[in-house]
């Protein structure tokens, strides 16, 4: 032996048995960064430090000792330790020197399956975290403040059992380890983003600075030449992570076995059902023949009754509780999921609630509704427990046609009425009218006769006061009387006008632009608290009709967006235009507005909302009366607090 120990000394060169060596402590088992294999040390920092190694003429020794123990032998600068790799927060640095970064990485939390995910530190606060001590997350939070109950570990597998024995709710680990133990944890699962960045370095000593500069020198030398490169790319480059070969040959071996018995079995359970297929095959022939025969017949009737579904003109459409649609014509199915779309009352409409309340009740619901300019009736009648059939059908015509007969009833006999009643008023009214003009007379004659005669008897009164205050108490009751019999007698003059009828032959070709402009003439008094607006279409549209009547109409309209504006913010917008062979005169202010109930009124005969501020309730009905004997049509649209728009629609007349 003694000889044997003197031929080996002297084969070795004597330049590699004075080689300086350097130890490498590891301690990790994860791949790729530090593992063995069949007893091979290997992964991407044995590897590195090697090849640093023969850069800077030193013999690498590998030594693998636990993690705790590695932290204390580089703090011992008596250790046997050299150098160990170890994370560094990308943000602090370490007392002892380190390298360069070698590797990037980071740490995330980690908890049970079904837990809520962990979005940023505060969603730790008042949970139990685990934290690996002297970890690179430990080094991170000793500089910031934890609102979080923080238990100590050994290694990140404690603390994953740990959780799983109820002790902690979190763990927070470096990245590499925890994707490692994920698989030996199937109860665990990542639950955050990155929380810290950190990276991989070297680090040695404080009484070894020169050995560091050296590495550092290398490291840099490698990463110039590309080396460095080639070993990230073997190690973590995309589907090369190196994982333990000896378990996964074991665990394929087993695997192996199995699918061979689950083979066997299905070759004995294949044998067996062919057979019962084969007894089969002759019967499903003749039934399948028969059912394709059944199958053409159903087909071609169903598109038969398809044919004539679509043709219907109202919407059809089957959906259920979950607003899926089965079956629809596809006819105007869009109004029901419209924001337009609601009831007639003004009322929001929504499709789901109206659906569950037929399907919860199963009776049927039929309401009118709006969309825009039209109307519409919808009907949503329950086929089964959980499936209705619903039907859309314009109703704009028979809705007008409606309303316009109810209106013709009511105007007919308020004709009559308002025709007896202006004849009767005005007789009366042209007594006061005559009488309160002598008595005016007659006070002013009497004045001076008043004077003198309290000059003769300076106690004299009249009605209990001074003759000159009672003078002018009777002036004022005089044109107070007088004002009021000529209001009585404007009243009668629209109630005749109201009843009277007007002939159409007599109309002529009027410019809609002149009327707006002759109404806001007309009106300027009133118009002037407000910001009015024209916008008018040029050439101006014509129509036929008669352009008094047609002032008033107007005049009328702008008057009463004048009382729904307020002075300060009132705005009124007039405008004319054409569509299509229709002239437009439309007004449009952003007042008050106008309640359901007050728009089905407002064309009624003396209904006013401005009773109490001398209001006839006729300025509507005699514009309604003036737009139908014009042949043309009236729509209002108002919401409360939003303004109120009135558009007129007159045959367009071309000029002469």
């Amino acid at each position: 032996m003694k000889y044997l120990l003197i031929i080996l000394f002297s084969i070795i060169p004597s330049s590699l048995l004075a080689q300086e060596s350097i130890v490498f402590g590891v301690h990790s088992k994860t791949a790729p960064l530090e593992w063995r294999n069949n007893g091979v040390d290997q992964g991407f920092n044995i590897e590195l430090i090697n090849r640093i190694g023969q850069l800077i003429d030193k013999r690498i020794i590998v030594r693998r000792k636990s993690f705790q123990q590695l932290l204390e032998d580089v703090h011992n600068p008596n250790s046997d330790i050299d150098v160990i790799a170890v994370v560094s927060p990308v943000n602090l640095d370490r007392k002892l020197n380190q390298s360069d970064p070698i590797y990037a990485t980071h740490a995330k939390a980690y908890t049970l399956q079904g837990k809520a995910l962990i979005n940023n530190w505060a969603d730790l606060v008042g949970k139990r975290v685990a934290i690996k001590k002297s970890a690179f997350v430990d080094v991170y939070l000793s500089g910031y403040p934890q609102n979080f109950e923080r238990v100590d570990v050994d290694l990140y597998e404690t603390g994953f059992q740990q959780m799983i024995d109820g002790k902690i709710d979190v763990v927070i680990a470096e990245n590499f380890v925890a994707r490692r133990l994920l698989p030996l944890y199937p109860s665990v699962r990542s639950s955050s983003n990155a929380l810290i960045y950190g990276a991989f370095n070297f680090v040695c000593n404080g009484e070894k600075n020169a050995l560091m500069n050296q590495i550092n020198d290398a490291l840099r030398q490698l990463k110039l030449s590309g080396e460095y490169d080639k070993l990230v790319n073997k190690w973590f480059g995309t589907g090369r992570e190196k994982v333990d070969l000896t378990s996964t040959e074991k665990r394929m071996f087993s695997l192996a076995i199995l699918v061979a018995v689950i083979s066997a079995i299905g070759m004995i359970y294949t044998g067996f059902i062919s057979a019962s297929l084969r007894r089969h095959t002759k019967a499903l022939d003749a039934e399948l023949i028969q059912r394709n025969r059944i199958e053409a017949e159903i087909s071609e009737l169903s598109k038969q009754f398809q044919s004539v579904l679509d043709g219907i003109p109202h919407g059809v459409t089957i959906v259920n509780q979950e607003l899926q649609r089965l079956w629809s014509n596809d006819n105007n199915i869009h109004l029901l999921v419209s924001d337009e779309f609601f009831y007639i009352d003004n009322r929001s409409f929504v499709l789901k609630t109206a659906v569950l309340d037929v399907l919860s009740s199963q009776s049927s619901f039929i309401a009118d509704m709006q969309y825009q300019q039209q109307y519409w009736q919808l009907q949503i009648h329950p086929i089964a427990e959980d499936q209705v059939v619903i039907l859309l059908e314009e109703s704009t015509e028979q809705h007008r046609l409606r309303q316009a007969n109810e209106e013709a009833s009511r105007l007919a006999s308020l004709g009559e009425l308002s025709a007896g009643i202006a004849h009767e008023i005005n007789n009366p009214t042209g007594l006061i009218v005559h009488a309160v003009s002598l008595f005016s007379a007659a006070i002013k004659d009497l004045t001076p006769a008043t004077v003198h005669y309290q000059k003769q008897n300076p106690f004299w009164q009249v009605a209990g006061l001074q003759p000159q205050v009672a003078m002018e108490e009777l002036s004022h009751s005089c044109n107070t009387i007088e004002e009021g019999a000529k209001r009585i007698s404007r009243i009668v003059n629209d109630l005749k006008r109201y009843a009277m009828p007007h002939v159409a032959d007599e109309y002529t070709q009027v410019c809609l632009n002149d009327v707006v402009q002759v109404a806001l003439r007309l009106t300027a008094n009133q118009t002037k608290y407000h910001q009015v607006t024209t916008m008018q279409c040029e050439p101006s549209p014509h129509i036929k009709g008669d352009a008094q009547q047609l002032h008033q109409v107007l005049i009328n309209l702008i008057q009463n967006a004048c009382h729904a504006c307020s002075e300060q913010s009132g705005a009124i917008v007039i405008e004319t235009h054409v569509e299509d062979d229709k002239a437009i005169l439309s007004i449009t202010d952003n007042g008050c507005g106008m309640d359901s109930a007050t728009l089905k009124r407002i064309t009624e005969p003396f209904f006013t909302t401005r009773r109490n501020l001398g209001g006839s309730g006729l300025g509507l009905s005699v514009c309604s009366r003036i737009i139908k004997e014009h042949r043309g049509e009236m729509q209002v649209q108002s919401s409360l607090g939003k303004g109120t728009q009135i558009r007129l629609t007159f045959a367009l007349e071309q000029q002469d």
